[in-house]
């Protein structure tokens, strides 16, 4: 992607292996922090976050990366690697390389998960956290979702179920049948851009390992993962963003707006999944808002 802004590079060693970022923007203007993004999946990269980049026009650099496994990153044959906790890791390795000492976290999806779970830690120069679409339970994600997929055409839940049995997930009739889920619930732009595309066209082992073959038949590691019950403990400002027809449903982004002390909740009311591509100026807005109101008091 042509940036806007000044844009660098490059690659960190993490674990043995290559870590691949993207620093949008220069410097901070007086009073602002950096901000983090965390792409979801988990192991799709970070290609469809792109219209973030825009948030460097807000007077901070904007940072990127693929987390191992994913994307521009190495991706080692090695399923027994990919856990939260690895990518925890991850997160404090990239801040040290690149001295982020203070920084805004967003994380969207997968990313906002592990957005959580770096808050639970109590990292320090933390400032805020932004959750986009994620849960706080998967079996609440996987209930919401398979209520979603019991609106869809009698037809195509037909030819879901019938490729699950099967385990036939990778036929093109079920990934065909799948997109029409994807179109109401994870993005409703019409075509794709090229960035959604990018990501979609990079899912590989991590997806699969740790989630599944697609976004409601969850079968991998993170099938039971929940932390509902300590989201008390995250202490920083949280910022909570969904879309109406989100498949992180209303009913999601507000379990995880009540566990955490003091968090705001934004409702994009023409998005689902990708609020910061089907509404891109609006989210760059509100975030810019949160962000800014953070930092006026720190």
């Amino acid at each position: 992607m042509t940036s806007a802004f000044p844009a660098k590079e490059g690659t960190l060693p993490f674990k043995g292996y290559n870590t691949w970022y993207r620093i949008v923007g220069e410097s901070e203007a007086p009073g602002k922090l950096p901000l983090v993004c965390l792409h979801g999946g988990p192991g799709v990269g970070h290609d469809y976050l792109e219209p973030l980049e825009a948030a460097a026009g807000t007077g901070r650099r904007v940072i990127f990366y693929d987390q191992l496994g994913c994307g521009k990153s190495d991706q080692p044959d090695a399923p027994e690697m990919w856990t939260p906790e690895l990518y925890v890791e991850e997160i404090n390795v990239v801040r040290a390389a690149l001295g982020l000492d203070r920084i805004h976290l967003l994380g969207q999806s997968w990313g906002g998960m592990l957005a959580m779970e770096y808050a639970l830690t109590q990292p320090a120069g933390l400032a805020s956290v932004t959750i986009a679409s994620s849960p706080c339970s998967m079996t609440l994600w996987v209930s919401e979702a398979n209520r979603l997929r019991d609106l869809l055409p009698a037809d195509v839940q037909q030819t879901l179920l019938a490729h699950e049995a099967a385990e036939t997930t990778d036929s093109p009739e079920y990934l065909e049948a799948m997109m029409v889920f994807y179109k109401r619930h994870v993005c409703t732009l019409d075509p794709y851009p090229d960035y959604v595309n990018r990501t979609f066209a990079n899912v590989g082992q991590v997806y699969l390992t740790m989630n599944g073959p697609s976004e409601f038949h969850v079968i991998g590691t993170l099938k039971d993962w929940d932390i509902t019950a300590r989201l008390p403990e995250i202490r920083v400002p949280t910022l909570i963003t969904s879309g109406r027809y989100d498949e992180a449903t209303p009913l999601i982004a507000e379990t995880v707006q009540r566990g955490i002390p003091g968090s705001k909740w934004v409702i994009f009311e023409h998005s689902a999944h990708m609020s910061h591509a089907e509404e891109p100026e609006r989210y760059i807005q509100v975030l810019d808002e949160f962000l800014t109101e953070v930092e006026s008091k720190s």
